[in-house]
């Protein structure tokens, strides 16, 4: 009974599915959506591109589900950061911890939100908007964040979030770069200090 039950159910996959993706989302944070194919992609996860297919969906909703787990793992810093007990430790953590996930030993330099979007088609328009929404909701965190800390006197009354969260943003994503040119992650927290130097008191 058991065994014409599995020949109707299918047999079992062969392979990890979160190794699979994991491995996925590292080929795409070293090369970019445009610049990945199936056949890396395949290769990369060791699986056949009809088992990817069956198991992810076609290579956009691969992506998004490679997106997806790089916010939850390596790009978790910018969750946690935003649970710091005033605005400046936000920021901090903020940089210090883009610096820590675009160097880290054994994945990809830089930014997957980065690289991913580099050099984009028009025909991958909706994996450029699949990382635009992410970054966008990442600045809109750190705003309210920042409101919060105007409200709470914590931030001068006159400081204003938004413009402060940008900040962080923008010099959160030039860290990223400059790790994928190759800067080391000390020269990278030299960057942070000379950053945070500028913060309201």
């Amino acid at each position: 009974m058991s065994g014409s039950q599995s020949t109707v159910f299918g047999r079992p996959r062969e392979f990890d599915i979160d190794e699979a993706l994991e491995r996925a989302m590292q080929v795409f944070w070293a090369r970019g959506y445009d610049g990945t194919s199936l056949t890396d992609l395949t290769g990369a996860m060791g699986i056949t591109k009809s088992s990817m297919y069956a198991a992810f969906g076609n290579k956009e909703q691969l992506f998004r589900k490679a997106v997806q787990r790089y916010a939850e793992g390596p790009a978790s810093y910018a969750t946690r950061a935003l649970r710091e007990p005033t605005a400046r430790a936000v920021a901090e953590a903020f940089l210090r911890g883009a610096v820590r996930t675009t160097t880290s030993p054994g994945r990809p330099t830089g930014c997957l939100s980065v690289q991913g979007a580099l050099a984009l088609s028009e025909q991958s328009r909706p994996a450029h908007d699949v990382l635009v929404g992410w970054r966008v909701d990442a600045g809109d965190q750190l705003e309210a964040r920042f409101r919060r800390a105007v409200e709470e006197g914590d931030l001068p009354r006159d400081a204003d979030p938004g413009r402060l969260a940008r900040y962080v943003m923008t010099t959160a994503f030039g860290i990223a770069v400059q790790a994928a040119n190759g800067l080391a992650s000390d020269t990278l927290d030299e960057i942070a200090d000379t950053a945070l130097l500028a913060w309201p008191t």
